[in-house]
C-alpha cells in the first residue's frame, strides 16, 4: 500500500502548489483565443483555485490542426513500438515522481478524498498506462487463410486523431483510460476534461512532453462541453470520439457523428447498478462491507455504483444491521485528511442535485435508515432508504451521490426482475452460496461486468462497458480497449501463377 502522509503535509503540498490553468496545444501551454477564463473551485471549501482557459471552436480548430499534422507526418503513428512504448514508461516514471503533487491536486479540483487519490487512483493511473505501453509491441496482426495462390494480411493501422471527452468523478484514471490505449496505438489526441476538474489532465500533458512525446500528439482543451466538447464532436477532422459521461450528453456525440464525418463513437455513460444479496449468502460481515463499498465509494459519484441493493427477505434483518454498522465507520470530511472515506461532491450544481432526492425519498415516505443529512460546503452523508420499490424514482434515476435504495424481494427469479427492470446495464453483483444460481444469475443479468461475492469492476486486462443505455460502440480497459482506436485494413497479395508470369512479362 502506498504510504500516506499526514494532514498537515498535504496542506502544506497544496499550499505551494501553482497549477498550470493554460490549454496545452502542440506542446506548450497557451491562452483561450478570445482570453477568456472561467474559475475552477475547491468544493470542500469553495476557495478558487485558478482561472482556467475557456477555450472556443477556434481552439478546437488549432488544436486539430496541429494533431493532425502530428499524426501525418509520422512523428508519433510511424514511430517504432518500441520506441514509444518507452516515452510511455517514462511518462509512468514521471507521475510516480510527481505522486503527491497529482493527488493533492485531484483531491483539490475535485473533491475526491486523498485517501483514494493516493492509495488508489495514482497506482491505477500508472498501472494503466504502463499494461497499454507494454502492450504495444506484443499485439500480432493476423494472415487470413486463403490458400495458396494469396497471402491476405490483416493489420490494424492507428485511426488517426482522437477527441476524448472527460467526466468530472475520476479525472485523472478516466484521462488514463482513453490516452493509454490510444497514445499505444499510435493516435493523435484532443482531450476535454470535465470544466470542473481541468488541472491534473494538464500537468500529466506538460509530463508526458517531458517524456519525450512529440510536440501535436497529446492536446487539453479547457472549457465548457457545451462549447468544446460539441466543437469536438462535429469536428470533421477528428476520426473518432471516446466519451466518458451521463447517457443524456451521450446521444449528442452520435448526433455530432451524424451530422459531420459519421465519425467512430465509443460511449461509457451511466448506471443504476443493482446489487443482489440472496437468502443463501455467506459471511454476512464481508457482504455488508462490499454493498457500503459500492454504494458509496467516491461519494457515489461512480457510474458503476451499486446503487441498488436488492435483498431476498430471508437475510435482510441480519444484513441491514451490518450494512448500518460499516455505513456509520465512514468518515465524511476534509478531503486532505487521509482519515476520511469521503470527501466533498464535485460542485454546488451537483450538490443541489443529489440533495434534492434526499427531499425526494423524504417525500416518498420511503423508510430512512441512515444518513439523509448534509454538512456546510458539499458534503452529503452517507444515506441509505429502506421500503423502495422498482417503480420508484430512487430506484430509476442515477443520482450519483452517497444515496443507497434498498428493494425487497421474495424469491432468485423476482430478484433478477427488478435487477433487469431499467434502462441501464453497465455493473452488476450477485451474492450467493451457490456457484450454480452464481452463474445463471450472471448470465441472466443484463450488465457489461458482473461481479460475483464482491464489487468490482474487473481489472486492467478485463473489458468494461455497458449494456442498454451504459454504452455504445466499444470497451475501455483490456486488449479490446485497443480496438477502438486502430481500424483494420487487409493486404492481399495475388500469388497465382497467372500473376507470376504476368509479372516476369513485363
Amino acid at each position: 500500500m502506498t504510504d500516506l502522509l499526514t494532514q498537515e503535509e498535504y496542506r502544506s503540498i497544496a499550499a505551494n502548489l501553482t497549477p498550470a490553468t493554460m490549454s496545452f496545444v502542440n506542446g506548450g501551454f497557451r491562452s483561450a483565443s478570445n482570453g477568456e477564463t472561467v474559475a475552477t473551485i475547491n468544493p470542500a471549501t469553495g476557495e478558487e483555485i485558478g482561472q482556467v482557459a475557456a477555450c472556443t471552436a477556434e481552439d478546437v480548430d488549432y488544436a486539430v490542426k496541429k494533431a493532425r499534422d502530428a499524426f501525418e507526418d509520422g512523428r508519433w503513428s510511424r514511430l517504432h513500438p518500441t520506441a514509444r512504448k518507452e516515452v510511455l514508461i517514462k511518462l509512468c516514471e514521471l507521475i510516480k515522481r510527481n505522486a503527491n503533487e497529482l493527488a493533492v491536486l485531484e483531491s483539490l479540483d475535485s473533491g475526491k478524498p486523498i485517501l483514494d487519490c493516493v492509495t488508489v487512483d495514482i497506482p491505477e493511473v500508472i498501472h494503466t498506462l504502463a499494461w497499454h505501453a507494454e502492450l504495444i509491441d506484443k499485439i500480432y496482426d493476423q494472415t487470413a487463410p486463403v490458400g495458396p495462390d494469396a497471402v491476405a494480411m490483416v493489420v490494424r493501422e492507428p485511426i488517426g486523431v482522437v477527441g476524448a471527452v472527460l467526466p468530472w468523478n475520476f479525472p485523472l484514471l478516466m484521462l488514463a483510460w482513453k490516452i493509454g490505449p490510444a497514445l499505444a496505438s499510435g493516435c493523435s489526441m484532443i482531450v476535454k476534461p470535465a470544466s470542473q476538474t481541468s488541472l491534473t489532465a494538464l500537468r500529466v500533458a506538460e509530463l508526458a512532453s517531458e517524456a519525450g512525446l512529440p510536440d501535436g500528439v497529446l492536446n487539453i482543451l479547457t472549457g465548457s462541453g457545451s462549447v468544446v466538447g460539441a466543437a469536438i464532436g462535429q469536428h470533421s477532422g477528428i476520426d473518432m470520439v471516446t466519451f466518458t459521461g451521463s447517457t443524456e450528453t451521450g446521444r449528442r456525440f452520435l448526433r455530432y457523428s451524424a451530422d459531420s464525418n459519421l465519425k467512430e463513437v465509443v460511449l461509457e455513460m451511466g448506471g443504476k447498478n443493482p446489487c443482489i444479496v440472496l437468502d443463501d449468502a455467506e459471511d454476512l460481515d464481508r457482504v455488508a462491507e462490499q454493498v457500503v463499498q459500492a454504494a458509496f465509494w467516491n461519494m457515489g459519484e461512480n457510474c458503476s455504483a451499486g446503487s441498488r441493493l436488492i435483498v431476498q427477505s430471508g437475510v435482510k434483518g441480519a444484513l441491514m444491521d451490518r450494512i448500518l454498522d460499516h455505513a456509520r465507520q465512514w468518515r465524511t470530511g476534509d478531503p486532505l485528511d487521509p482519515s476520511n472515506q469521503l470527501g466533498a461532491l464535485v460542485d454546488k450544481t451537483h450538490f443541489a442535485k443529489v440533495s434534492e432526492y434526499l427531499q425526494i425519498g423524504k417525500e416518498a415516505n420511503h423508510k430512512l435508515v441512515l444518513g439523509g443529512e448534509t454538512r456546510d460546503g458539499t458534503y452529503i452523508l452517507p444515506t441509505v432508504f429502506d421500503d423502495v420499490s422498482s417503480e420508484d424514482r430512487l430506484a430509476r434515476e442515477e443520482i450519483f451521490g452517497p444515496i443507497l435504495s434498498v428493494i425487497t424481494v421474495n424469491s432468485y427469479d423476482e430478484a433478477i426482475k427488478v435487477a433487469n427492470d431499467t434502462p441501464y446495464g453497465l455493473t452488476a453483483s450477485v451474492f450467493t452460496a451457490n456457484a450454480r444460481k452464481s452463474l445463471r444469475a450472471a448470465q441472466a443479468l443484463q450488465a457489461g461486468t458482473v461481479t460475483v461475492n464482491c464489487f468490482g469492476e474487473g481489472d486492467i486486462t478485463t473489458p468494461f462497458g455497458g449494456y442498454k443505455q451504459s454504452g455504445f460502440g466499444g470497451r475501455d480497459n483490456s486488449i479490446h480497449a485497443h480496438d477502438q482506436f486502430t481500424q483494420l485494413k487487409t493486404i492481399w497479395v495475388d500469388l497465382s501463377a497467372e500473376a507470376v508470369d504476368e509479372c516476369q512479362t513485363r
